[in-house]
């Protein structure tokens, strides 16, 4: 599962999980563009309209199930992606949000913006890139989404501070 999986992933479950009526999905235009790419091969088979736009501007002019906003920006834009979540939510869409984990040292992670679902490549804290790629994914989802995840839940274990962790 690699970043741009990651993303498909996201939207095929912002699907199944709204149930919505719509058929369209809306990415940021400052998405990585492999991540699009991967986006629009998953989503033509199953007929889903994509959508590129800026979330900050073009999104509540479309019906939409869910939404991808890049966080931050393929571009290295830091945008406050808040009002772009709430516009989405207040139409019944779920917000995916593609994030770098390095850079949630410092920005505001996702999770507390709003975000339904977050994911995002983990090479920052892995594999160097003169190792290739694709580099592993993250995928985080709300409590409520949990059993709508892609892949399988094998198990509960206990983490070495004593919580419990989820096993793939």
């Amino acid at each position: 599962l690699d970043e741009g999986t990651a993303s498909a992933e996201a939207m095929t479950m912002s699907k199944r999980v709204t149930k919505s009526e719509f058929d369209a999905f809306f990415v940021d235009s400052d998405c990585h563009p492999q991540t699009l790419a991967v986006i629009r091969i998953r989503a033509k088979p199953l007929s889903i309209e994509i959508i590129v736009g800026h979330p900050l501007a073009n999104l509540e002019a479309h019906a939409v199930f869910g939404v991808l906003i890049q966080y931050p920006g393929s571009s290295g834009a830091v945008r406050d992606i808040r009002p772009a979540i709430e516009a989405a939510h207040s139409s019944g869409a779920l917000v995916s949000v593609a994030s770098d984990l390095l850079a949630m040292c410092v920005l505001t992670p996702p999770g507390e913006l709003g975000a339904d679902i977050v994911l995002g490549n983990s090479q920052r804290f892995g594999v160097p890139m003169g190792y290739g790629g694709p580099h592993a994914a993250f995928f985080a989802t709300r409590e409520k989404y949990i059993r709508s995840m892609p892949g399988r839940i094998i198990g509960v274990s206990v983490d070495s501070e004593g919580n419990p962790a989820l096993r793939m």
